[in-house]
């Protein structure tokens, strides 16, 4: 993910990280709002703010030795009005791994905007996840 932050496309915004402390980053609670969660009530957005857990610098530059959504169906929520993750590159990263996507006109904070968004992709990838399953069963049978 650190390349997003580095080198954003142009036009994308760019998230309000702060600098790091202690090796951890947080982002900027003033700008936090508008920036991760633009769709939910302004009392909750500052709850969010307050009480956002800081995450370890090193995550940005990690490498995954063996991706999942290589070996196994997925699925993408892509959020439309996300301020910390551009669209575009939402959409760069789920064809990438096969996803099915859906679209849904949201924040970041999809889960909290809309969780009924949320509990539906769930929904359907377990179900997509059983049926490949089942599938890959009824196949290693036959062979």
């Amino acid at each position: 993910m650190s390349w997003l932050i580095k080198d954003p496309p142009p036009g994308a915004p760019v998230p309000p990280i702060l600098p790091p402390v202690d090796g951890f980053l947080l982002l900027d609670k003033a700008k936090f709002p508008a920036s991760f969660a633009g769709d939910v009530s302004p009392e909750e957005a500052e709850f969010m703010a307050d009480s956002q857990v800081p995450w370890g610098v090193n995550a940005l530059g990690a490498t995954i030795s063996e991706a999942a959504w290589k070996a196994k169906p997925s699925w993408y929520l892509l959020t439309t009005e996300d301020r910390m993750l551009p669209p575009d590159a939402q959409r760069l990263m789920s064809k990438r791994a096969g996803a099915t996507v859906v679209e849904v006109k949201s924040s970041h904070a999809v889960y909290v905007s809309q969780p009924q968004a949320v509990a539906h992709i769930i929904q359907e990838a377990a179900r997509g996840a059983l049926a490949a399953a089942k599938e890959g069963a009824t196949s290693a049978a036959a062979d």
